[in-house]
């Protein structure tokens, strides 16, 4: 099992749109663009659930595997339980951020 380096996770984020310099032209893209990040920030989200999800599902097989004996190498499962965990615990970590600051947005007196 391979755990992605950083260059290649950090890839997979969109690039920013370029700012026009026409107000008119600005609106148009502004409008574009924010459906345009909203998909993508929804299918990057997907993204990443779906790999915690495999993550976990490889360590519980690996634990099985280790539990009847099958498992040769523990290393393996060990190093598949620890990527799982953090993995659960940073997409955690992002979601109870996310619904800290819809919170504190609500909030917020106009």
């Amino acid at each position: 099992m391979t755990i992605p380096a950083i260059a290649a996770v950090s890839g997979a984020l969109p690039s920013l749109p370029a700012v026009a310099t026409n107000p008119a032209l600005a609106t148009a893209s502004s409008s574009s663009a924010s459906s345009s990040s909203a998909s993508d920030f929804g299918s990057m989200l997907a993204k990443g659930i779906n790999a915690v999800e495999s993550a976990q599902n490889n360590a519980d097989s690996l634990a099985v595997k280790a539990a009847t004996g099958d498992l040769t190498d523990i290393h393996s499962y060990t190093i598949a339980a620890t990527q799982a965990s953090l993995m659960t615990e940073l997409a955690t970590t992002l979601r109870t951020k996310g619904v800290d600051a819809f919170n504190q947005i609500m909030g917020m007196q106009a």
